[in-house]
């Protein structure tokens, strides 16, 4: 056996079926991350640092030495946690992934190989991901736009497109708010905006290869404290739009019923 190194495309298709093991440091990956992987941090936030601050300041071969000793004592538990996420998915086969594609997870991928998984790392790592995600909001997309004035029920709408089965981006509901006055209340934190990008740029491209056009909702750039990807928001100002026109007494006993337990 040995490791295999694959292209982001690839390593995308993969992570339909198999599990996803980001090495990187639990700091980066509350950050941001691959939706659905799994953190399995080679070193903690103070060990990346360390390691870090050698491989700049001294050599390479310094900052190797330096990761060997946290990575010797780590080898058994993080072959039992990888053992314990195999048995849930059920496949042996591990995908993984660091920051550049280098030694965190070439460390990580050699010891389960060596234990007997069918182990991928993704050439470029991280940063290739990330490339990936900014790629897909210059994919052309034909949107179809749900508008309405606030209250109009179009969230609703849109999952009710949802129960047809038509494809739809529930960008408020991506972003844990509702683009209003009082859009905040009752969500969770919002994601970050590099997180908010990854989950967005994942569902476009399962739905563009499946659909030949996608319902999103009027929306303005920003949603609380996360903006829509210019490239993205451009296409969905030239779609057509498709307004709910409700009227006022029951666009006002929406919002009150909504948002006046607040």
């Amino acid at each position: 056996m040995a490791v295999r190194p694959i292209d982001i495309e690839k390593f995308i298709g993969l992570s339909e079926q198999h599990p996803v093991l980001d090495v990187r440091s639990p700091g980066e990956y509350h950050h941001a991350h691959i939706p659905g992987a799994h953190s399995f941090p080679l070193f903690d936030d103070d060990e990346r640092k360390e390691v870090g601050t050698a491989y700049k300041q001294i050599n390479r071969e310094k900052a190797i030495k330096i990761g060997l000793d946290y990575f010797g004592p780590k080898m058994r538990p993080l072959v039992e946690q990888a053992e314990a996420i195999a048995e849930k998915s059920g496949s042996r086969t591990l995908l993984v992934h660091c920051w550049r594609g280098g030694m965190r997870s070439a460390g990580v991928a050699w010891l389960l190989d060596l234990y007997g998984y069918t182990v991928y790392t993704l050439a470029g790592g991280y940063k290739a991901y990330r490339n990936w995600v900014v790629a897909q909001f210059t994919i052309p997309y034909q949107c179809k736009v749900l508008g309405g004035f606030t209250g109009s029920g179009k969230t609703e709408t849109l999952h009710a497109l949802q129960a047809l089965k038509e494809p739809i981006i529930d960008l408020e509901g991506l972003a844990h708010h509702k683009g209003s006055a009082f859009g905040n209340l009752g969500q969770p934190i919002q994601p970050s905006q590099e997180q908010f990008e990854n989950i967005l740029a994942q569902l476009l491209f399962k739905i563009h290869t499946e659909h030949a056009y996608v319902w999103v909702e009027d929306e303005s750039r920003r949603i609380g404290l996360v903006n829509i990807p210019a490239p993205l928001f451009e296409q969905m100002r030239k779609s057509k739009v498709y307004f709910l026109d409700i009227p006022f007494s029951e666009r006002l006993q929406f919002i009150v019923s909504g948002y006046g337990k607040f």
